[in-house]
């Protein structure tokens, strides 16, 4: 294995982890307000472009395939550990709760609206590139990005709220205005910061790998 795509992986496995408690907390940037997991998952797209303009689409589907493994693993560890029962002097139960706990749907959302988009945007990243080397990857980057985070936040929020009623007003949520709000940051957040590290890190990558191994 290369060195970037061994480093790359390693980052990539622990991002996959890492969005779902990120995306806990709602921040709110300007007169945005976005689900924090969005950092995390548009570091997974930088870093599943890279790869795939390092080491090619098949290799890059396969480190998508592969980040179900420890996705699927955090969520039955923290199923686990949320269950086992809490030490006598440990008050924070309720609230380790709150944070990590999340319901089947949500967690089933997860899942599908992460492998879907993640492969659409490795197949648009290629696709675009024809038979070109290395051909304007920083527009590429872009597109793919700005389609796969449209289509993750249609899937996610679809799965996990359609049909949900509100506890409080007893309405449904409205999912349409949730979907545009959520848009909207993704799609101003990849187009200020996805291609610039797209290149960045193909660059970094391609250094990574001429770098003797015992340097």
């Amino acid at each position: 294995m290369s060195r970037s795509l061994f480093i790359y992986s390693l980052i990539y496995g622990g991002l996959v982890v890492l969005a779902g408690v990120l995306g806990t907390k709602i921040a709110e940037i300007g007169p945005l307000h976005v689900e924090s997991g969005i950092f995390a998952f548009l570091l997974l797209v930088v870093l599943s472009s890279a790869v795939a303009e390092l080491h090619g689409k098949e290799t890059a589907d396969r480190l998508v395939r592969y980040g179900f493994i420890p996705l699927i693993l955090s969520m039955a560890l923290i199923w686990i550990v949320i269950r086992l029962p809490s030490a006598p002097f440990w008050n924070s139960q309720e609230q380790f709760q709150a944070i990590l706990g999340q319901g089947a749907r949500l967690q089933l959302a997860g899942l599908i609206s992460y492998g879907i988009s993640q492969t659409l945007n490795i197949y648009v990243f290629t696709k675009l590139k024809g038979d070109g080397a290395g051909r304007a990857a920083w527009l590429r980057g872009l597109i793919a990005g700005l389609l796969s985070q449209a289509l993750d936040t249609v899937l996610f929020i679809t799965i996990a709220f359609y049909g949900v009623v509100d506890a409080v007003t007893g309405q449904a949520i409205p999912i349409v205005d949730l979907m545009t709000g959520q848009i909207i940051a993704k799609l101003t957040l990849v187009t200020v910061f996805v291609p610039l590290l797209i290149v960045l890190c193909v660059r970094f990558g391609r250094k990574l790998d001429l770098t003797p191994v015992n340097a």
